[in-house]
C-alpha cells in the first residue's frame, strides 16, 4: 500500500512542511522547538527544532560524522540524501586536528562544508571506552576490580573515572589527557555545534545497582558543572551563534533511576537561569525495553524541549523510539554496516558480497531514490567489493543512509497524516519477511539482526568507531 501523501521515494520534507504549536524550548537567540502533531496517549510527536544554521523537522535522524564527516561520503553530499543535521564527535576532534583549528575555520559547519546544523556528542563515551583502544566499555567501578576484568576481556585499564572527571589516555598515541565536564564544555564550544550534549559517565549492564546510583548522582553533578560553565563561556563568546546544551539521562534499566535522572535534570539551573535546552537519552538498555525506558524518562522530562535518543537506526528502534517521544537520533550503523557491504532494504537487510549477486544487473533496491539505486547494478558493487576498492563503501553508505533517512521522513508524514500504527505495522511487517514487499531484498535473514550500535546498545555497549 502507498499511504497518502507519501510517494514511492519517500518525501524529503523540510521543516516548513509541518505546521506546529508555538512552543518554544527557551529564549535562547536562533534556538526553539515547536510541537506539531502528536499520537494520541503518547509521547510521539512531529515538530521542529530551530538552530542558528537551519531547522530540523522532527523526527529525524541525525547521520554520524564522527570525525568531520560520514566516512566515504562528501559532507554537501549527504544534504542531497535528505540529511537535516550531522552530528561529529569531540574526543576525536579534540585529538585531531584540535578544536582551536575548528574554531579558527568558523566552527564544525563552515570547517567540513556541510551547510546545515550540526551535533556534537560530549565525548564521555569515548574516553570511557575507545581511550582504552576497544569497542566495548570499560565499567568504571574502581571497588570491583574482578569485574572490571571481566568487561575489559583483560585489557589494560587506560581510563579511570573520579568525580572530578575522566583521566585517559589517547587510541592514537597512548598520550595521557583529563576531561572534566568544563573541558568538555570548552571543547565543545569551540567546535561551534547548534547543538552539544553535557558530559555524563556511561555505565553497562554489568555494573551492579550501587555503581549505577553513583553514577547517576555523578552525571547529576557534572550536569550542573556543564550548565554552569556553559553560561560563563556563551557569555564570553557572544560573537559566536548561540549553541544549546543537552543533559543526558543515564540509569541503565531501572526505572526509578531513570525517572529521578530525567526530574533531577529538568529541575537543574544554571547561576543566571539558564535551563538545558533538550535532553538526550543513552546508556546501557536491552534492545527488548528500548521504548519502554525512552517513555520512563519522557513521562519525566519538559514536554516543550526536545529528546534526542543516542544511537539507534534500526528500523524498530526507531519506530519503538519515535512512539516513546524521542525526536532525534544518531547512528553509525547506516555507514558502517555499509562499509561492510550491508544493505538496508524494506524486506530486511543483505551482503552484496554474496557470490549470487555477481551477476545481478539490477539496482540495489527499485524502489529507492538514492543516487546509488539510480546509476549502479548490484552485479557492479559486488565487483568493487570483491576488488576491495573504495567506491563500494561509497555506493553502499549512500544508499544506506538515504534508506534510513526516508525512513523517518515516512514515519515523520505518518504521524502528520494519522496513520502511524498502520504504517508501522507494514513497514515491520516487511522488514520481518511477514509481508512480501517490492524486489529488493533477497533473503533478507542473510544478515543477523543488529543491535543498536551506541550507548543504547545491548550487544556493544557503547558507541563504536565510526
Amino acid at each position: 500500500m502507498r499511504w497518502p501523501g507519501v510517494t514511492a521515494q519517500g518525501p524529503r520534507s523540510g521543516p516548513a512542511d509541518t505546521a506546529c504549536e508555538d512552543i518554544g524550548v527557551s529564549d535562547s537567540p536562533g534556538f526553539s522547538f515547536s510541537i506539531g502533531t502528536r499520537l494520541d496517549g503518547r509521547h510521539g510527536r512531529t515538530g521542529v527544532i530551530q538552530t542558528p544554521h537551519g531547522a530540523v523537522a522532527t523526527p529525524a535522524f541525525i547521520p554520524v560524522g564522527t570525525k568531520a564527516t560520514v566516512k566515504a561520503v562528501l559532507p554537501e553530499a549527504m544534504s542531497d540524501l535528505g540529511a537535516q543535521a550531522l552530528l561529529a564527535n569531540a574526543y576525536h576532534l579534540y585529538l585531531q586536528p584540535g578544536p582551536d583549528i575548528v574554531d579558527e575555520a568558523g566552527g564544525l559547519a563552515a570547517f567540513m562544508n556541510w551547510p546545515g546544523p550540526t551535533f556534537t556528542d560530549s565525548g564521555g563515551f569515548q574516553v570511557m571506552s575507545l581511550g582504552v583502544g576497544f569497542k566495548k566499555v570499560l565499567a568504571m567501578e574502581t571497588v570491583d576490580v574482578q569485574n572490571d576484568d571481566v568487561i575489559a576481556k583483560g585489557k589494560e585499564r587506560l581510563a579511570t573515572v573520579d568525580d572530578e572527571g575522566v583521566t585517559f589516555r589517547s587510541h592514537l598515541n597512548g598520550s595521557k589527557h583529563r576531561f572534566t565536564p568544563e573541558v568538555s564544555m570548552g571543547i565543545q564550544h569551540q567546535l561551534g555545534a547548534d547543538i552539544m550534549f553535557a558530559f555524563d559517565e556511561l555505565t553497562t549492564l554489568m555494573n551492579t545497582r550501587g555503581y549505577q546510583e553513583k553514577s547517576v548522582q555523578r552525571t547529576h553533578q557534572w550536569a550542573q558543572r556543564c550548565i554552569d560553565e556553559h553560561e560563563r563561556l556563551t557569555a564570553a563568546r557572544a560573537h559566536r551563534p548561540y549553541q544549546a546544551l543537552f543533559a543526558v539521562v543515564q540509569g541503565a534499566q531501572y526505572e526509578d533511576l531513570r525517572r529521578k535522572a530525567s526530574r533531577d535534570l529538568a529541575e537543574i539551573r544554571g547561576a543566571e537561569g539558564t535551563e538545558f535546552d533538550g535532553y538526550g537519552i543513552g546508556g546501557a538498555l536491552e534492545k527488548h525495553n528500548l521504548g519502554t525506558i525512552v517513555g520512563w524518562c519522557c513521562d519525566e522530562l519538559p514536554e516543550d524541549k526536545p529528546r534526542h535518543m543516542l544511537g539507534i537506526s534500526e528500523p524498530e528502534d526507531m519506530f519503538a523510539a519515535i512512539e516513546a517521544g524521542a525526536d532525534t537520533f544518531d547512528c553509525v550503523n547506516p555507514s558502517r554496516v555499509g562499509r561492510n557491504g550491508g544493505i538496508y532494504v524494506d524486506a530486511g537487510r543483505f551482503n552484496i558480497d554474496t557470490l549470487r549477486f555477481k551477476r545481478d544487473f539490477t539496482p540495489i533496491d527499485d524502489t529507492c531514490d538514492c543516487y546509488t539505486c539510480a546509476h549502479y547494478t548490484r552485479a557492479y558493487i559486488h565487483h568493487l567489493f570483491k576488488a576491495k576498492e573504495m567506491l563500494a563503501s561509497t555506493l553502499c553508505t549512500i544508499h544506506n543512509e538515504r534508506f534510513t533517512i526516508r525512513l523517518v521522513d515516512r514515519i515523520r508524514a505518518s504521524i502528520d497524516g494519522g496513520y502511524f500504527d498502520e504504517f508501522r505495522a507494514e513497514t515491520m511487517g516487511r522488514w520481518q519477511g511477514r509481508i512480501t514487499a517490492p524486489r529488493g531484498a533477497p533473503d533478507p535473514v542473510a544478515v543477523p539482526a543488529q543491535a543498536p550500535d551506541s550507548r543504547s546498545n545491548p550487544v556493544v555497549e557503547g558507541r563504536p568507531f565510526a
